[in-house]
């Protein structure tokens, strides 16, 4: 076995050129998948927290009917949190935030926009969200103000600043039309884009008496803290809440973003599927420096045939010499693949400026930074090495179907 090893090093020092041509195309390819893993796992993880921190939370309470047409936010199918769900909540171990969600038109002297309209508790809303600590001007909300949040981009659309009055214009639980005359106190500019470009915030109170509410609330939004993992005790949470509040229900926030789900694993699919074209370019290169291999030196085959050398091992030292070569082209792709993933784990890259207000399905607003992903790095070295191998299977055993004598005579 030794000798077969250090038969198949010497053949790739034997052709230098043909073999870091090969190394090469297999070091870029790897490389590239690599950092594209790591670019669109990184989206995938900053597009959950964002999605969790701004929009979600880890899961949201509602009310059946409510779940069913949550893309209307049908006020009517609204409920009261009594204290035996608080405490079921408590119990669980989440913590907790009342919110009353409604559609609006947005106005001022200069024009309208269609926003979503959340009524937070400004005391508990912390807990769960991140919210206070994106705003970039004015102040936060107070309960009971007359005062409005909005995203940095719907303020920009609208061309209004602090201090502003801004009417709300639309229909209460019971159906009645209600318009409120709110003053702007301050502009969030979060990392969630779907909360800059068309979201207000103004106190639970005030939508609870504007809204015609009567103590009533569209979610309870739960929190957890980011290192924990909440999908063991939400099952707990949600076998609880469909026993003792039947008219509830408990969606995670995979549920409540099925849209991003959806994309990440469209283009995490993708990955794959651009790993699978990329070998297959580099087996057609390494089946073709192989196959140059193999005949040219048909009478050099021929030669250790006829000194005994087995069949099997002469396949073993080719198939030794494809895996050196799939070695060091996967080495060197994890290496460059490694240090571009790095560059972006530490760094990223800022495409607001292309993006702009572009929905591409991430929840992120313009920086894109990568994650690392050593399963991927592990599994792609290892597939480099195999395809490798597989390439240079078939014109082996194409050149040891020859007869020895044929293979003596081969020029």
């Amino acid at each position: 076995m030794r000798f077969l090893v250090s038969l198949a090093w010497k053949n790739l020092s034997r052709y230098k050129r043909r073999t870091i041509i090969t190394v090469i195309v297999i070091a870029i390819g790897i490389s590239l998948y690599i950092w594209l893993d790591g670019f669109l796992l990184g989206a995938e993880k900053d597009s959950e927290r964002n999605l969790i921190w701004y929009e979600t939370g880890a899961a949201k309470i509602m009310d059946r009917n409510y779940w069913k047409n949550i893309d209307y936010l049908p006020l009517k199918d609204s409920f009261k949190p009594s204290s035996a769900l608080v405490n079921a909540i408590k119990d669980a171990g989440f913590s907790w935030t009342k919110r009353i969600a409604f559609t609006a038109g947005m106005f001022d002297e200069t024009g309208s926009l269609p926003v979503k309209v959340y009524g937070i508790d400004t005391k508990t809303d912390e807990n769960v969200f991140k919210l206070k600590e994106t705003l970039v001007k004015g102040k936060y909300l107070k309960p009971g103000e007359y005062g409005v949040l909005v995203g940095v981009w719907l303020a920009r659309d609208l061309n209004i600043k602090l201090g502003d009055i801004i009417t709300i214009r639309t229909r209460t639980r019971l159906g009645a039309y209600q318009a409120i005359d709110l003053e702007l106190k301050g502009i969030i500019n979060s990392p969630n884009p779907m909360i800059n470009k068309g979201t207000a915030f103004i106190p639970i109170s005030l939508a609870d008496e504007a809204m015609e509410m009567g103590g009533r609330v569209t979610e309870v939004a739960l929190g957890m803290p980011e290192w924990a993992s909440p999908d063991k005790k939400l099952i707990l949470l949600t076998g609880k809440i469909e026993k003792s509040f039947p008219g509830l229900v408990v969606e995670s926030w995979r549920e409540l973003a099925k849209d991003f789900v959806s994309v990440s694993e469209g283009k995490r699919g993708g990955t794959g599927v651009l790993l699978f074209l990329i070998f297959i370019i580099a087996m057609v290169g390494i089946s073709n420096t192989m196959l140059m291999a193999v005949y040219e030196r048909v009478r050099e085959i021929g030669m250790m045939r006829a000194m005994g050398m087995k069949d099997s091992s002469i396949r073993v030292a080719f198939l030794f010499e494809a895996g050196g070569i799939g070695f060091i082209g996967s080495f060197a792709g994890i290496a460059l693949g490694a240090l571009l993933t790095f560059f972006m784990v530490k760094y990223g890259l800022d495409y607001s400026s292309y993006l702009g207000e572009m929905d591409i399905g991430y929840r992120i607003s313009g920086v894109f930074k990568s994650a690392w992903d050593f399963k991927a790095m592990f599994y792609a070295f290892f597939f480099g090495i195999i395809v490798s191998m597989l390439a240079a299977l078939v014109p082996a055993c194409r050149a040891l179907k020859m007869e020895i004598t044929d293979c003596l005579k081969y020029r």
